[in-house]
C-alpha cells in the first residue's frame, strides 16, 4: 500500500484521532483547566506513538503547561523537519449561539465543527497522519522528523522561547512548518509569509477614590467609565488612517509585486463581509482605496478588546471611580513594539476629559511582526506539495495574526525556513462558536503533506535554505 492509499483507507481513523484530542476541554485562558491540558498532552503523546514516532514524552519548562514531544531520526543525509501544532484552545464563549456540543467532533455541511477543530487540534491530527502515512506503509519517512505540540498557545507561549533556548540541541531543524494559519477561501492553498505582530496595553482611568450615589453626585462628578469612552474614541479613524502621531512614519510600503499579487487575489467586499458576519448597514472601515487583505495583512489596527466599569448584574446607581479597558495594536512592518506602546500612551493620556487620572501600561510582552521571502528550496517544496494535495496552484499570502515564535525561532535554528501552511478558512470561526474544519480541505492538506515530506527528502544535500 502507498502511503495516499493508507490516508484514504484510514481517514475515518484519522477523524476518530481528531474527536478524541477535541473531546478534551484543554482551555489554557482561565487558569482551571489544568489537569484537560495535561490529559490532552498525554493523549497527544499516546497518538504520536500510535504514528510510529520515538522517543516521545511530556516536557515542561519552569512552571509552563506541557509540551508534547516526539521525533523519528533514522533518514541520515536528509534534512530534519519541525513540526509545531498546540493542543490549548480557546474557552466556549456564546454558548447559546453553539448548533452542536463543542466538545464533541460533529459532521454537517461537509464540516468538522468543534473547539479546537481547526485552531489547532486538526494541525495535530493532520500532521500525524501523514507520518503514519508512510510509516505504516514503508516503514520509513523520507525525512527526519520532530514535533512539537505546545500547550501554552492561548495565552501567547509565555515560556516557549526559554522552552526553545533549554532544549536547543534538542530540537535543532533544518525546515519548520506550522499548520496554524489560513487558506483565503476553501478548495484554495496557501502559505502564509507575513504576520503582524501585537502590542496590548492596559488604559486605567481614575476620577475618584470611591464611588458615590448618582443622585448625590451625578453631573457635579467626573465619570471614570464616560472618561474612558471619550478617550477610547479618540481612536475612531473613519475610513483613513488611524490618528495616532507618527504611527505610520515606519510602516514599510507595499511593493508594486505586492499590490498586484493581492488584487488577483479571489474575493469581493460582499463575501468579506458575510464570512464575518458584519450587519447590513455596518460600513467596513478599511483606509481608502485599500482591500480587505491590504489592510488586515500590511497595514497597522488597533482593537478595544476588553473594557471594565461595573458589573451589569449588580450595578448601582452610582458615579463610578475607576474603569479600564485593553486596547491591541496588530503591528507590520517596519514598526518596532517599543515604539508602538510610546506612541499610543501618549495619545491616550494626553489632555484626559475632567483632568481624570490615566495610566497606561503594557501587558505581558509584545510579539513582533515577522516577514520572510516565499522562495528557495523549501519554499518549492511546499508549494508543490500544496498543488499536488490541492490540484491548485498554491498562492503566497500575507496574514493579519500573531504566531509569535516563527521568526525568533528560524533565527535560533540558523536562519531556517518557516513553512507556514493553512488549515482554517473564512468560515471556521476559530476562537467563535461553531468552530470548524472543512473535511476536503483537511485531507487535501493531509496529502500535502505526504507531498512536502518527500519534496524535501529529494532537495540536494539537504540544503533546504
Amino acid at each position: 500500500m502507498l502511503p495516499l492509499e493508507w490516508l484514504e483507507k484510514n481517514h475515518e481513523a484519522v477523524v476518530r484521532n481528531l474527536a478524541d484530542l477535541v473531546a478534551i476541554q484543554s482551555i489554557s485562558t482561565d487558569g482551571e483547566h489544568g489537569p484537560e491540558i495535561e490529559r490532552t498532552a498525554t493523549a497527544v503523546c499516546l497518538q504520536m506513538r500510535q504514528a510510529g514516532l520515538q522517543n516521545v514524552e511530556v516536557l515542561k519548562v519552569g512552571g509552563s503547561l506541557p509540551y508534547s514531544y516526539g521525533e523519528w531520526l533514522e533518514a541520515p543525509g536528509k534534512p530534519t523537519v519541525f513540526l509545531y501544532a498546540h493542543h490549548d484552545v480557546q474557552p466556549i464563549n456564546y454558548r447559546e449561539q453553539w448548533l452542536s456540543d463543542p466538545w464533541q467532533l460533529t459532521r454537517r455541511d461537509g464540516r468538522l465543527f468543534a473547539r479546537g477543530s481547526a485552531d489547532d487540534k486538526g494541525a495535530i491530527a493532520a500532521q500525524l497522519a501523514a507520518i503514519s502515512a508512510y510509516l505504516k506503509t514503508e516503514g520509513t519517512l523520507p525525512v527526519n522528523v520532530k514535533m512539537l505540540v505546545e500547550g501554552e498557545e492561548e495565552v501567547g507561549s509565555k515560556n516557549l522561547m526559554q522552552f526553545f533556548e533549554r532544549h536547543h540541541e534538542k530540537l535543532h531543524s533544518d525546515v519548520i512548518v506550522v499548520c496554524d494559519t489560513e487558506n483565503i477561501e476553501v478548495g484554495q492553498p496557501c502559505i502564509t509569509y507575513s504576520l503582524r505582530g501585537i502590542v496590548t496595553a492596559n488604559v486605567e482611568v481614575r476620577s475618584a477614590e470611591v464611588p458615590v450615589h448618582s443622585g448625590m453626585g451625578g453631573g457635579s462628578l467626573p465619570d471614570a467609565a464616560i472618561a474612558l469612552n471619550v478617550i477610547l474614541g479618540r481612536l475612531f479613524w473613519d475610513n483613513g488612517p488611524l490618528p495616532i502621531p507618527g504611527y505610520y512614519d515606519t510602516v514599510r510600503p507595499l511593493t508594486e509585486k505586492e499590490r498586484a499579487a493581492f488584487k488577483r487575489l479571489p474575493g469581493d467586499l460582499d463575501t468579506w463581509r458575510k464570512d464575518n458576519q458584519v450587519l447590513p448597514g455596518s460600513r467596513l472601515t478599511m483606509e481608502t482605496g485599500l482591500s480587505p487583505y491590504e489592510q488586515t495583512w500590511r497595514r497597522p489596527a488597533v482593537t478595544v478588546i476588553a473594557q471594565e466599569a461595573s458589573s451589569i448584574k449588580s450595578a448601582s446607581n452610582q458615579v463610578l471611580p475607576s474603569a479600564k479597558a485593553l486596547v491591541s495594536c496588530r503591528i507590520v512592518p517596519d514598526q518596532q513594539p517599543a515604539e508602538v506602546f510610546q506612541q499610543l500612551k501618549a495619545f491616550l493620556t494626553a489632555n484626559p476629559p475632567w483632568g481624570v487620572k490615566v495610566n497606561v501600561t503594557e501587558v505581558a510582552g509584545p510579539v513582533n511582526w515577522w516577514m520572510t521571502d516565499p522562495n528557495g528550496p523549501a519554499f518549492e517544496a511546499a508549494m508543490g506539495g500544496l498543488r499536488m494535495g490541492f490540484d491548485r496552484d498554491p498562492i503566497a499570502i500575507g496574514c493579519g495574526g500573531t504566531i509569535g515564535f516563527v521568526g525568533p525561532l528560524a533565527e535560533l535554528f540558523g536562519g531556517a525556513p518557516a513553512l507556514l501552511l493553512g488549515i482554517e478558512d473564512p468560515a471556521s470561526n476559530a476562537h467563535a462558536p461553531n468552530e470548524s474544519l472543512h473535511e476536503g480541505d483537511w485531507k487535501k492538506l493531509m496529502v500535502s503533506l505526504v507531498h512536502l515530506f518527500e519534496g524535501l527528502g529529494k532537495v540536494p544535500g539537504g540544503k533546504v535554505k
